[in-house]
């Protein structure tokens, strides 16, 4: 009996491997089996899966702390991703993302936080609007007059 056709296979699309493959060479990775103690700075994303104690500085890259991850640090990065265990305060110019294993004591300072059911998180959360290192720069730090609309409901059932 002849074979039947076969479909043919679905064209490989080679933007996805080659961005992860280019992701993971511009990512440091500190393995389980490390401890570092002093500050981190470059220019590079990193995954932590052994220990650090210190500080974090790696502005404009990514800092995930894995599910071996424990980190009594204060973290400065473009975006922090908590699995493991994070004692210090993130700030971060775009998220911090707590998943469901991960524990965070400290504040957080970022302009999206996403925490999923399951995570621990202790701490404050300061929501910072992307453009503020704009206002910063041109001097307009501060609070901003708002012009009252209408009265809080607060307000109303006072003045009743």
């Amino acid at each position: 009996m002849p074979e039947p056709p076969r479909a043919a296979p679905p064209a490989a699309v080679p933007e996805a491997p080659t961005r992860m493959q280019a992701n993971s060479a511009e990512q440091a990775t500190i393995g389980k089996g490390l401890f570092i103690k002093g500050e981190i700075t470059g220019s590079e994303s990193l995954y932590i899966d052994g220990k650090v104690e210190g500080a974090i500085n790696l502005p404009g890259n990514r800092v995930t702390v894995g599910r071996n991850g424990q980190v009594g640090a204060n973290i400065t990065a473009r975006e922090v991703v908590v699995l493991g265990k994070v004692r210090g305060n993130i700030s971060a110019t775009d998220r911090v993302d707590i998943r469901a294993e991960g524990s965070l004591h400290g504040d957080v300072a970022a302009a999206r936080i996403s925490i999923e059911d399951g995570a621990f998180f202790k701490g404050g959360i300061d929501i910072r609007k992307p453009d503020s290192k704009a206002a910063q720069a041109t001097g307009t730090t501060g609070p901003v007059a708002v012009p009252a609309a209408t009265p809080s409901i607060h307000e109303a059932h006072n003045s009743v």
